[in-house]
Order: C-alpha cells, then sequence, then structure tokens
C-alpha cells in the first residue's frame, strides 16, 4: 500500500509571547493520500497557517509527528530543510510579491526556478508549465503587466518548476475576485488531474469546497470535521454531485460536535451517552433528559451513517 503523502499524528505547536503560552495546535491528527485535492478551512487562529508552516519545513512542531512525502519533519537538519523545499514540495502565497520577482517575466521566474534547482538543460518545460497553468499566452510579460488571477497561475507553474510531490496554497485566492478565484481553483484541478500532485490549500474562501475531493475543517488547534465528494451515476445514466460530512474522531475517543449543534440542543460542559446497538447517543448532561431505551439493530441491508464512518453527526446531501 502506497504511504499517504501528508500524516499528521499528535502535532502540538507552543508559541511563548511574553511569558505567556498559546498553544496553536493541540494534538492535531491529519492524512493526505497521494495524489487528493484537499482544502483545509477554518476561523482566523484555528492553527491553519501554523500547520501550513510545519508542513512546509519553515517551523518546527514543538511535539508529535508530521512526515510529508516519507521525510520525517522534526528530524531534518538545517541543509535537509532546504532541500526538501526545493525538491519535495512546492508552494503558493497569498501575496504574489512572495511568489514572483517583479523584474523577470513569466517564463524566466519558472526557468529561474527550476535552475536553482539544478535543471538548465529543459527550458522548454517551463512553457509546458505555462500552459499547463492556462496562462502560456503571457509568458513574455512581468508580474506588473499582469492579473491577481494571471499572477498567481504563474505562481502554481513557479511552485510546479521542481517537479514537488506535495503543492501547499496559503489563501492563494485571498487577494481575487470571484472570477479570478475560480480560474486559480480551476487551476489546481487541473494540476492535480494531469500531474496527480498531492495539493493542500490552506484557505477561507467557502467555493473552493466545489474544486476539492475533501474539505478538513481546523478548530481550535485540531481537525473537527470533514465533507467527502464524489460523483455518483443513478440508474438512468445521470450523474449527481454528492457530498457528506463527517465528526473527526481522534484516537482517544474525542471528537468536536458542529457549533450549530450545541446551540441547538443546548450542549456544554458536559453530556450523557448512550449506548445503542449500532450507534452512540448524546443528551444535555443537565439530568432533565432521560435518554430512551436501546432501540433495535437495523434490519440486513440497512446502512446508518453511524455504522459506515463510526462517527456521530454525519449528513449527506444531493444536488445534480
Amino acid at each position: 500500500m502506497t504511504e499517504p503523502d501528508i500524516v499528521c499524528e499528535g502535532l502540538v505547536r507552543i508559541f511563548a509571547v511574553a511569558d505567556i503560552e498559546v498553544q496553536a495546535l493541540q494534538g492535531l491528527d491529519l492524512v493526505i493520500d497521494r495524489g487528493e485535492l484537499v482544502a483545509l478551512v477554518g476561523a482566523s487562529g484555528s492553527g491553519k497557517s501554523t500547520l501550513l508552516s510545519i508542513l512546509s519545513a519553515l517551523d518546527a512542531p514543538t511535539a508529535g509527528s508530521a512526515r510529508v512525502a516519507g521525510r520525517d519533519l522534526p528530524s531534518l537538519s538545517a541543509r535537509d530543510r532546504v532541500t526538501y523545499r526545493r525538491e519535495v514540495v512546492g508552494f503558493v502565497w497569498q501575496q504574489t510579491a512572495r511568489n514572483l520577482l517583479p523584474y523577470l517575466s513569466a517564463r524566466e521566474n519558472v526557468q529561474l526556478a527550476r535552475a536553482i534547482g539544478g535543471d538548465r538543460k529543459h527550458p522548454e518545460r517551463a512553457t509546458e508549465l505555462l500552459e499547463l497553468a492556462g496562462v502560456a499566452d503571457v509568458a513574455e510579460r512581468r508580474p506588473a503587466e499582469l492579473s491577481g488571477g494571471q499572477q498567481q497561475r504563474v505562481a502554481i507553474a513557479v511552485a510546479l518548476a521542481n517537479d514537488p510531490r506535495v503543492l501547499l496554497a496559503d489563501e492563494p485566492t485571498g487577494d481575487l475576485d470571484e472570477h479570478a478565484s475560480a480560474e486559480v481553483l480551476s487551476t489546481f484541478e487541473t494540476v492535480n488531474r494531469e500531474l496527480g500532485t498531492t495539493a493542500l490549500i490552506v484557505t477561507h474562501d467557502p467555493a473552493v469546497s466545489e474544486h476539492v475531493q475533501r474539505t478538513v475543517q481546523i478548530r481550535d488547534g485540531r481537525t473537527s470535521t470533514e465533507v467527502l465528494r464524489w460523483t455518483h451515476t443513478d440508474d438512468e445514466g445521470r450523474e449527481h454531485d454528492m457530498a457528506e460530512e463527517f465528526v473527526v474522531l481522534d484516537k482517544v475517543g474525542r471528537l468536536q460536535l458542529p457549533t450549530e449543534y450545541m446551540h441547538q440542543l443546548s450542549l456544554r460542559e458536559r453530556v450523557r451517552l448512550k449506548l445503542n446497538p449500532d450507534h452512540v447517543g448524546v443528551w444535555p448532561g443537565d439530568g432533565r433528559q432521560t435518554p430512551p431505551a436501546a432501540t433495535p439493530a437495523p434490519a440486513d441491508g440497512e446502512a446508518p451513517a453511524t455504522r459506515r464512518s463510526r462517527r456521530e453527526g454525519s449528513h449527506q446531501e444531493e444536488g445534480s
């Protein structure tokens, strides 16, 4: 079995500021298989950028493990980190000024990245990557002559210059309008489909969910929910886009219930649990409600969401 491209287990990152410790990551677990296109979403301060800094070897975790493309990141030396960032991962920043040199054309930016990686013999590869990103027609223009969306698509070509296994993107559509964002996200889809590159996009843009296979939400330094998407073909040959949301259950049995569930049912501080044959029930813990008796197991052929996912709180939606 192929090893996942990204594996984080019990990842902790603590920052000390003026004798105050801030825990940005609190035992985060994350697995991304090779060739997956995944979005990581969450509120400001939830730990998204901290995780991306660790995965790009720009920062190191306080505790826990992180492996990318078979490399154990905490054990890398300073020299190994440079090699890792040069050969294993590509990176796209939100600010285009960090992605492109302003005095070079789009083609020269890609060629320079390849030269730094050690390849000076295949200049045609820069053109191929710009074509893949849909910006070959502006190859001779400098960044100032490009729109924001074009700059980000050139930045994707630069990030792919040395054929990385994993592509990391930090808010790549944060400064773009809706149309330009859709073009950039479609480029990520194309790269993932054509090259098989594993991609993790950190974002707050809800439109990203339409372009990825899996959306992972991070809350309070841990992954809380995941939405999986796929295409279903019915008996009449019509295709439907399907999506199902799961609550993430970690290795010690912890999960984060969706905030709206907690508010609607007034769940706080502690809750009551009831083990049934095929699911676990959750009730407010104030003693005013008594869990019902255990219900019989479903008949053969039935497949409750809790049995399929072994997680609480999943729901499914369908659209054509």
